[in-house]
């Protein structure tokens, strides 16, 4: 016998080796499953891009189309080579991520969502698995996730609702796959069956459309119930904010120090100096406002037009607190309007080349502030101003440099673009009535050379007519004065609709006193602003945008152009400027930090139901509500601050919650005794005395197992208990077998004196 040498193999042969000797991939065999999965991908995928404004449906729907069929045609091969060409495509795509990423450090979101898309159309080419296709099933999710949180508007939740009709289905399916049950893809046939043979089908389908209905119509009606009780916190927790990818360099740059403003609204080619346009809605003169843009934008406004804007949506904001979107301040009246006097007074303040953070230096005041965060996107194109609410501390934007002129206005090198995206974080200071009473009237010269001017020829009939509507009170403080007279301008004065042109000598806060009493809504913080000054108090006029329509499906503030109006600022020594809001219909000030969008959709829905209730009922369950429910989330937002402030709030929370712990307990073993002996009494008298017993015997450790008869109760009994105790317990079971069975009567009364030797004879025992 000749003894023969084996060649070694090599770790390719042992490699292809294992490859054959491995056991066959248990593959999913239900191309139902595997097609409503699909659907949930593409449904994310649409989603995504309907949030985004993106095409990724383009190509990676078609593309997940096609694998989806290739790896159902394949799924019982090894595909080794085409895994191989997988990975490393993964692999580049992962790549191209991380350079993505880099570039968008202000908001990973939409990067991180092509991610999953690519990688779910690389992985459609191999789904032999029901974990494969759990894996799409969860990017499907995510992307949904991704496409919820971009999303602005509601068209996000068809969407939605189309995921939640394919998902149910689609769990139904993945749990019969993780049970080991059959492919379900005959059952779904029979949906198609004529009606004389699905008449004849007797048998269960998991995924009937009746079943399927009933699931959908339940997760809807209790996903809507908590999405209405669910409170709503608008804005954000975090300290990286949504900016927008940065701007083209060539418009990174100011042009100069008196750049001006650029706004849509006016005709750029016959701007004057500092970009003053001269088109229908002019600096100066009589003319039209434009009927998209608002008049007050610009570096000088003219007051003396006349007309309407057309109504559309020009911002989406998301906030932590609503407020009056602030966008520019005037000091200097000229009689028909207002102008930025001091432009050549303006800083540039650029900032890191790594970070889109600007740190703004406003003045700061002694009252107590407030961290509001929030993120303004521009739905239509806008002037370059940049609107926030009241000091602003850090701005988060996508270009270089940010322009602050004198009266701290910000200003960007270009305009707000369709589409822009920055945020800001602003220090907002509380309005506490107390303090602003104790200001004192001690103005710096600045401040009195540049908020006291008042046109030399009205200034005496201004500052009388002023006298007359406060009089002749006696006031303690300027703080006091200020809420009179502007509570008096929105009584005496009135809106005039149909206001005539001033002419070119008529002064605008003369008419508006003395001849017509009222003017459009701007006209009253006009004179506002000009009767505050002619009696010693620096005012000034700001314009901006009021909060919108908070829409509670978003958590979003839409801001329409109609929304831009002009209110007065008034100058509190040591605690800064304060808006105050004289026009009719307006409240006295801008919504405040106290006012908030907590619980709007409760809120929305009780308005509905408040207007089908009488005046009465509907007035009580208000009072319910702001008194009581709103006073106690308000009291546990006070116990949370004290428990997270510290040591001693720490400790006190745990000995609370440890307290209301044990008297929960307490409280719980009280109902659910209560909740048994009013179920017990509503029994027969024959039943009461069995369920007492078998308690009692529980009690004591002895329980019924629910699978035994009494009988066989009873033979364990015997088992467990002295013949005395067993006696009782098998006469009391016979008792209740023949009463329940065999429709006698039993002595109740001798029972339960019987039970009552049972349970002293139990004591005894123990």
């Amino acid at each position: 016998m000749t003894n023969t040498s084996r060649k070694p193999l090599s770790l390719v042969q042992k490699f292809q080796q294992q490859i054959k000797s491995a056991s066959p991939l248990k593959t999913e065999e239900s191309a139902i499953f595997r097609i409503l999965v699909q659907c949930l991908v593409i449904v994310g995928i649409i989603a995504t891009d309907i949030a985004a404004g993106t095409q990724m449906s383009f190509w990676a729907i078609p593309l997940s189309i096609i694998g989806g069929v290739w790896s159902w045609y394949r799924r019982k091969h090894n595909n080794i080579t085409l895994k191989f060409f997988l990975a490393m495509a993964m692999l580049t795509v992962l790549s191209f991520f991380l350079v993505r990423l880099t570039q968008n450090l202000n908001d990973s979101r939409l990067v991180l969502a092509e991610l999953l898309v690519q990688l779910q159309v690389l992985h459609s080419f191999d789904l032999p698995r029901r974990k494969d296709l759990g894996y799409s099933m969860v990017i499907g999710l995510i992307l949904l996730g991704v496409a919820g949180t971009i999303s602005q508007t509601v068209a996000f939740a068809p969407w939605l609702l189309l995921f939640l009709i394919i998902a149910i289905p689609t769990l139904v399916l993945d749990y019969r796959s993780r049970l080991g049950l059959e492919a379900v893809d005959h059952d779904f046939k029979r949906l198609f069956k004529s009606r004389k043979t699905s008449r004849k089908t007797v048998n269960y389908s998991p995924i009937s459309f009746k079943s399927i209905t009933v699931l959908i119509a339940i997760t809807l009606v209790f996903g809507l119930t908590i999405f209405t009780l669910m409170p709503r916190f608008p804005g954000y927790q975090l300290q990286t904010f949504p900016v927008d990818s940065p701007l083209d360099a060539d418009s990174q740059k100011f042009s100069g120090q008196n750049k001006g403003i650029i706004n849509p609204g006016y005709n750029n080619n016959d701007q004057g100096e500092g970009g003053q346009g001269q088109s229908n809605n002019s600096s100066q003169g009589k003319g039209q406002v434009d009927d998209s843009q608002y008049y007050g934008f610009n570096t000088k406004i003219n007051q003396n037009l006349r007309g309407e804007m057309k109504p559309k949506i020009v911002m989406r904001v998301r906030s932590q607190s609503p407020g009056f979107w602030k966008a520019l301040s005037f000091d200097h009246y000229t009689g028909q309007g207002w102008e930025i006097t001091n432009e050549e007074d303006f800083e540039t303040i650029r900032r890191d080349r790594w970070s889109y953070k600007f740190f703004l230096h406003f003045p700061n005041t002694a009252m107590k502030t407030k961290k509001v965060i929030q993120s303004y996107t521009a739905v239509a194109d806008l002037p370059n101003i940049v609107p926030s609410l009241s000091q602003p501390k850090h701005l988060y934007f996508p270009a270089q440099e940010i322009g602050v002129d004198d009266l701290d206005n910000l200003r960007s090198p270009v305009g707000l673009v369709e589409g822009l995206t920055y945020t800001v974080v602003s220090e907002v200071p509380y309005r506490d009535r107390t303090k602003l009473q104790k200001s004192p009237p001690d103005y710096s010269d600045k401040i009195k050379e540049t908020y006291l001017n008042v046109p030399p020829e009205i200034e005496e009939k201004v500052r009388n007519k002023t006298l007359e509507l406060l009089n002749n009170k006696s006031f303690n403080s300027p703080y006091e004065v200020v809420l009179f007279l502007t509570q008096a301008v929105k009584q005496k004065y009135t809106i005039q609709e149909e206001l005539p042109f001033f002419d070119d000598s008529e002064d605008l806060v003369e008419s508006f006193l003395f001849k017509y009493e009222g003017g459009i809504a701007d006209h009253f913080s006009t004179a506002l602003t000009i009767m505050l000054r002619s009696v010693g108090i620096p005012a000034r006029l700001t314009v901006g945008f009021a909060p919108g329509k908070f829409n509670p499906l978003t958590g979003f503030y839409v801001v329409k152009n109609t929304d831009a109006y002009a209110l007065t600022e008034v100058y509190f020594p040591y605690f800064g400027w304060y808006a105050f809001d004289p026009i009719p219909g307006h409240d006295l000030f801008p919504p405040s930090l106290e006012e908030d969008q907590t619980f709007s959709v409760l809120k929305q829905f009780w308005n509905w139901i408040a207007g089908w209730l009488p005046s009465p009922v509907a007035n009580f369950f208000a009072f319910i509500w702001t008194k009581i429910i709103v006073g106690f989330i308000r009291f546990l937002g006070w116990l949370w601050r004290f428990i997270s402030s510290g040591l001693i709030g720490t400790l006190v929370g745990l000995l609370l919650a440890v307290t209301l712990g044990l008297f929960g307990w307490l409280a719980w073993g009280k109902l659910r005794k209560l909740s048994y002996y009013r179920r017990l009494a509503k029994l027969p008298p024959m039943v009461q005395l069995y369920e007492e017993m078998l308690r009692s015997l529980k009690a004591k450790g002895y329980p019924k197992h629910y699978a035994q008869t009494p009988l066989e109760y009873v033979e364990v009994s015997y088992q467990q208990h002295p013949d005395e105790q067993a006696e009782i317990i098998d006469e009391i079971s016979h008792a209740y077998m023949s009463w329940r069975y065999g429709g006698k009567d039993q002595n109740v009364n001798y029972l339960k004196q019987q039970y009552q030797r049972l349970v002293k004879s139990l004591k005894g025992k123990n």
